[in-house]
């Protein structure tokens, strides 16, 4: 089934007491929400008995968790001793998850850097080759490994860039974060079609099974002439996308991703905003 929930912890978990990642557990459910992405932004930094313990409570919960990996992964970096701690922050990662009893992990693929797009784009791919046989060789095949689509213009993650990457391997699922398509693309998502156009063309180069449950990010965002500037809240009215084209698409589809909110500090009211909506387009 579609899940809905929140990326990171929300104003309103703070503000209600909250402070450890397992409260997030009864607090999602508490919503009426599914699902909630922790991220690992900034580094792995957490203890195996603090993934055992966030596993305990999501399960609890019967809450499905999924994991960030570090912002800073580039599998395009023309270093490969750099590129060496991509595969690392991946790998760690997923360990993490597999112990806090999740399958989801999503990543950034690259940036362009001073490199020609097409020799930046063939380098990540070439490195999520190898990526692609450390997971094999980690036995950690079992989870999802999620390229995102990305909002910046010198970011490497178009739709079709994200896509040709998922080609490689089962073991890959695209992350399709409309707030950065929407960014990268100058406000291309407005209607129905606009989203469905984007979904079919992932549908058709990979198949039905492997984006029925596909990864979806959304968030309004603010951009500029080179793309992404700022997550923005649904309070927001001049950036977009909106989200009710996306769920008439999704209910079209018949797809049931699992999808995060990124809001800033609005996470969770906008996953669930997200989730209403989704319920009113299954009922016309």
């Amino acid at each position: 089934m579609i899940k809905f929930g929140p990326s990171g912890n929300c104003e309103r978990f703070f503000a209600e007491g909250h402070v450890h990642t397992e409260e997030e557990a009864a607090f999602v459910k508490g919503m009426g929400l599914d699902c909630f992405e922790y991220s690992f932004g900034r580094g792995v930094h957490m203890t195996e008995d603090k993934a055992r313990s966030i596993r305990r409570a999501f399960d609890d919960m019967g809450v499905e968790i999924s994991v960030h990996a570090p912002y800073f992964i580039n599998f395009a970096n023309p270093d490969d001793e750099m590129a060496a701690k991509s595969y690392g922050y991946v790998l760690d990662s997923a360990k993490m998850l597999v112990l806090m009893g999740g399958r989801r992990l999503v990543f950034h693929p690259a940036a362009q850097g001073k490199d020609a797009r097409s020799i930046a784009v063939e380098r990540t791919a070439d490195r999520l080759k190898i990526l692609r046989d450390y997971i094999y060789l980690n036995d950690l095949q079992s989870l999802m490994f999620c390229p995102e689509t990305m909002g910046k213009l010198a970011q490497i993650g178009t739709i079709e860039e994200v896509t040709a990457f998922c080609k490689i391997d089962e073991i890959f699922t695209p992350c399709v974060d409309f707030g950065h398509v929407n960014a990268r693309e100058q406000g291309s998502l407005k209607s129905a079609r606009d989203y469905r156009e984007r979904l079919e063309y992932m549908i058709g180069e990979l198949g039905y099974d492997r984006m029925k449950h596909v990864h979806v990010h959304f968030s309004k965002i603010m951009y500029g002439a080179k793309g992404e500037l700022k997550h923005l809240t649904f309070a927001d009215s001049v950036y977009g996308p909106e989200f009710e084209p996306l769920a008439e698409a999704l209910h079209e589809l018949k797809l049931e991703p699992y999808v995060v909110s990124e809001s800033d500090g609005t996470q969770a009211d906008d996953a669930l905003a997200m989730k209403r909506m989704y319920e009113q387009a299954a009922k016309r």
